[in-house]
């Protein structure tokens, strides 16, 4: 279904008239219509002043502290009274309109009481419809469509083969029965770097002049279904569910493309951030240094700092139940995703990068940093005083909240803020 019918779906709802006409009008079948609405109606909460919580049990709730951001623990909140009670309490029961009920796909597109009305209400809206769809038609045409365990049978055939002298063609001719994927798609792994073997393991690949594409980096996600129960409207319900886990948020900060990145890890409620090298902007890299990390802290002290982490969907971390347990099974944290292109719901971390930016401006390579070198800046970036945190340092209220001496075993070093320097010859790069 294309733009021009979505919008026309839309118009033919606003004018009440019914899904039948809609879809003889447009071309397609009736279920066609009602699906597509159905799958692509949004939630509004407007309502008439003072009456916006939809809850059926607004009058008598008991419950407070349930917002995501709720100021209140166990006392009464004025804000728990409101819109976000609807959006984190696990216990809501919204107000249905039976007008909307009976209205064509049940959706509140052209209603004469829409402004009038409290209730809670629906509304497809093409833009936001066809904007849908066409993210998740892209995502779903991004990297190589393979699971781990598939990646790891073919590379375990095509890699040693690879570096023994053979091609790729002689590989897939002789192992036909063992490959599941065809000549060229193994082809694309090798120039890619989905496999172990790379291009210039290859016997002709350096007398040959890559094309440009191939100079793209490309993204492989490892877990394809790894959004499932773990999207930003799952960490707002495990959040209601766990009042006071204090969450983390993690992010990548990029060098020189394809080159060592720097992992952030930005702890909301202080301010608090640390930064991990990688060698590259891959799943295993993030995993390796989550496991460094979790051996050097202990069981006890790691799954104190890291009660739950939200990213972005970056597919350097498109493997998060690996970030989650240990090799042995062990659970050790939670990972939730942002929803696509909604940076700001972790905009605290975006606006502390601004900070790391100064020390380590963009387009300056990240490959001859040491890790030594990069606590050192985000030690001078955490003694920064914040006007959030009552004119403190991120260190000060990250030593406060989780003891004395935690920031040192995460490597940052206390820095009087009368010390501070946030240019790059903090760390030896001379800016031209």
């Amino acid at each position: 279904m294309n733009g021009t019918q979505r919008c026309r779906i839309e118009f033919g709802l606003a004018a009440e008239e019914s899904a039948r006409s809609i879809a003889k009008e447009i071309g397609v079948s009736l279920s066609t219509v009602t699906r597509e609405v159905g799958k692509h109606t949004y939630e509004s909460f407007k309502g008439c002043y003072g009456r916006t919580n939809q809850c059926v049990h607004r009058q008598d709730c008991k419950l407070s502290g349930v917002c995501a951001d709720c100021p209140a623990k166990g006392a009464p909140c004025a804000r728990c009274s409101y819109r976000n009670c609807n959006r984190s309490c696990d216990k809501v029961e919204y107000i249905d309109c039976p007008k909307r009920l009976l209205r064509t796909c049940k959706v509140c597109n052209g209603c004469p009481d829409e402004k009038r009305c409290h209730m809670r209400k629906l509304f497809y809206v093409a833009g936001r419809a066809h904007e849908d769809y066409r993210r998740v038609l892209s995502e779903s045409r991004q990297g190589a469509a393979l699971e781990q365990w598939e990646r790891e049978h073919i590379d375990g055939i095509v890699s040693p083969k690879i570096r023994s002298g053979q091609s790729v063609h002689h590989i897939c001719v002789t192992c036909k029965a063992e490959l599941t994927r065809h000549e060229r798609t193994i082809q694309r792994y090798v120039n890619y770097g989905v496999l172990s073997a790379k291009r210039g393991d290859l016997k002709r690949a350096c007398m040959v002049r890559p094309r440009k594409s191939l100079a793209r980096e490309y993204q492989h996600k490892v877990e394809t279904g790894c959004y499932v129960d773990r999207a930003y409207g799952d960490y707002l319900k495990f959040l209601a569910e766990h009042p006071g886990v204090g969450p983390v948020f993690m992010d990548l900060v990029i060098g020189r493309p394809g080159g060592v990145c720097l992992m952030t890890l930005h702890w909301l409620r202080a301010g608090f951030m640390v930064g991990i090298l990688i060698p590259n902007k891959c799943a295993a890299s993030v995993v390796a240094a989550f496991d460094a990390l979790y051996a050097e802290l202990g069981h006890e002290l790691f799954t104190r700092l890291f009660p739950v982490i939200l990213t972005d969907r970056g597919t350097e971390f498109s493997y998060p139940s690996r970030i989650e347990e240990c090799e042995d099974g062990t659970k050790r944290t939670r990972v939730f995703f942002c929803d696509p292109m909604n940076s700001n719901q972790k905009s605290q971390l975006e606006r502390n990068h601004e900070l790391v930016r100064e020390i380590l401006p963009k387009g300056v390579s990240f490959d001859a940093l040491t890790q030594e070198q990069a606590y050192l800046a985000l030690s001078h970036v955490n003694a920064y005083v914040r006007y959030a945190q009552g004119d403190r340092t991120p260190f000060e209220v990250f030593e406060f909240l989780y003891g004395e001496g935690t920031a040192e075993k995460l490597h940052i070093a206390k820095i009087d803020p009368k010390e501070v320097v946030l240019k790059p010859r903090l760390v030896g790069i001379e800016m031209k």
